[in-house]
């Protein structure tokens, strides 16, 4: 039986995209009511209009009419007037196949007799296991037919086509960066099986890298069965420099002077192999200062693990000085899953005991050595490493180990009595952060942290120190002590550029430590800023007024942080 039907689909607006304003190609149908529903679509040229009648048919086809087919074509200057023949519908299609790989011939015949969406869904699954295991150029079709009433039956017939290895990856562009990292960065190693989805995951891992930019997409070259990869890569200004120094006449030694001041170096990505180096330093008085290195040596010996050292030592006034020294083991899970594993070495000592020379108990103050190995889990899911629009990330670190209580001289002996010096000691903290775009100018940035740590035996110089640019806006740097912490930033952003922005912020903070008076205090602080980017670094300026127990709310202990980052 003949139906007059004329069919362009919607599909075909997505295959063809938008039509130019000046199209001379026309393409007539008429759908049941061959009196009132008669279409006309105009195309940029005549390919595009037989793609169109090209795409009704096999979407005919794959619903089930299997004899669709253009009936008649008829054509008038610019204009073609199509009726296609629909044809009975096949509502079940019953497969053998002798082509294909094992494991789905007996896919097949488990199913039995199928619907032709499900043909369809079959058909996709193993197209999408053959570009998986290197054969991108499979296919697949139907053969020897035969219908029975409303079922047909018939053989699939696969060609797998030739097997595509993975050559090396081609880097283009100015970047330093190496092939050997790049290669091991996207997990793209000569000699694998082709994989469509490798090129999808070297995307993502390429725009959350901090060392470098995507420009485009990546092309594939394929020759005797092998496949290039090529990125292009323009290095980002990753490097930091920041530092304000201050050189003053030192109160307590006439004769000598005395350096202050704040110093940020760090060089990443050196050589092209995603090697780090950071130097932090502080001293804004003459008794307290903290100092901070870390070295980063990706993919060790050609391995997926990267190794890290670091040390920090701070020097609390007169009252102790901490030393950290660690290592660390970090491997790669997934794009967007990254473990560190870390052995540290804590040592603390009293830098005076002359407070406590008389003493029978032990002071919030004490000498000890920790040794503790943890776990570090982040999980990014940033669009932008450098300059987050949308996105989030979280952190979580866990450590255990022993702590020794070393006994200090200049404390009397009795009030090392009944303690036990060598205790379990773990501590658990995190944190995460969530960027929201509203608009193009428009975005809200949430972040929220949180920590704990235990023993029986806990001091002062144990505990974490929060407070600052970096963690509850509105205080001095490490003017808080923690033995269990949590606070909340919330900030609504004014884009006006790639990384410049005006924001307002709020913080809130518990904070929980039985040395202080109030051993729990609720500190929370207000305040605005502006981030300028430039060509050569960012200007930050961040003003902020807190409140807690030990500052009241007011504009006279205002905090003003800025500087300029200095980026190359």
């Amino acid at each position: 039986m003949f139906i007059r039907q004329f069919l362009i689909l919607l599909l075909s607006f997505w295959l063809l995209g938008p039509i130019q304003a000046q199209t001379n190609f026309w393409l007539g149908w008429q759908g049941a009511n061959e009196k009132t529903d008669v279409r006309w679509q105009a195309f940029g040229d005549s390919l595009g209009r037989k793609v169109a009648i090209d795409s009704a048919l096999s979407v005919l086809r794959s619903n089930g009419y299997l004899g669709a087919s253009v009936d008649r074509l008829q054509e008038s200057g610019d204009s073609l007037w199509v009726e296609i023949y629909q044809g009975p519908k096949i509502d079940r299609v019953a497969l053998t196949s002798k082509s294909l790989p094992p494991q789905w011939r007996e896919d097949l015949e488990k199913k039995g007799a199928l619907s032709f969406e499900e043909v369809n869904s079959f058909f996709g699954e193993v197209l999408d296991w053959a570009d998986e295991t290197g054969y991108p150029f499979a296919s697949l079709q139907l053969d020897s037919l035969n219908r029975d009433g409303d079922q047909v039956f018939g053989q699939v017939d696969f060609q797998s086509g030739p097997l595509i290895l993975w050559d090396s990856v081609q880097i283009e562009g100015n970047s330093v960066t190496k092939k050997t990292y790049l290669q091991r960065l996207t997990g793209i190693h000569p000699g694998d099986p082709f994989s469509q989805k490798d090129i999808g995951r070297s995307l993502t891992t390429i725009r959350r890298s901090p060392y470098f930019r995507l420009q485009g997409q990546p092309r594939v070259d394929f020759r005797l069965q092998k496949a290039s990869p090529a990125f292009r890569l323009e290095d980002r200004k990753a490097n930091v420099l920041d530092g304000i120094l201050g050189v003053l006449p030192n109160e307590n030694e006439p004769s000598k002077v005395l350096v202050t001041g704040q110093l940020d170096l760090a060089l990443y990505h050196l050589g092209g192999k995603g090697r780090d180096v950071e130097l932090h330093w502080q001293r804004f008085n003459e008794l307290t200062q903290s100092l901070s290195l870390r070295a980063k040596e990706s993919f060790i010996f050609g391995s997926r693990l990267d190794v890290s050292g670091e040390f920090s030592l701070l020097k609390q006034d007169t009252s102790f000085v901490n030393r950290k020294l660690g290592l660390r083991f970090g491997y790669r899970s997934t794009n967007w899953l990254y473990f560190d594993f870390f052995v540290r070495r804590q040592a603390g000592d009293l830098i005076s005991t002359v407070a406590y020379s008389e003493v029978e108990v032990l002071p919030e103050l004490a000498d000890f050595r920790w040794t503790e190995y943890g776990i570090n889990a982040r999980m990014d899911w940033l669009d932008d490493a450098i300059s987050p629009r949308k996105g989030g990330l979280i952190q979580l670190t866990f450590s255990a180990g022993n702590k020794e209580i070393l006994q200090n001289t200049g404390i009397p002996p009795v009030a090392y009595e009944g303690i036990d010096l060598r205790t379990p000691q773990y501590a658990l903290s995190g944190f995460g952060e969530k960027h929201v775009f509203i608009t193009k100018n428009w975005g809200l940035y949430f972040r929220g942290a949180a920590g704990l740590i235990r023993n029986e035996n806990l001091f002062q110089n144990d505990l974490y120190r929060l407070g600052g640019l970096q963690s509850i806006r509105g205080f001095n740097e490490n003017f808080f002590f923690a033995r269990d912490y949590f606070y909340l930033n919330a900030e609504p952003r004014l884009f006006f550029g790639l990384n410049s922005f005006l924001f307002l912020f709020s913080d809130y903070g518990f904070i929980e430590n039985p040395y202080f008076a109030a051993p729990i205090i609720h500190p929370f602080s207000l305040g605005a800023g502006l981030n300028l980017e430039t060509g050569n670094g960012i200007f930050r300026f961040v003003y902020a007024v807190g409140k807690a127990q030990e500052q009241p709310l007011s504009l006279q202990f205002s905090k003003i942080h800025f500087g300029y980052i200095v980026q190359f």
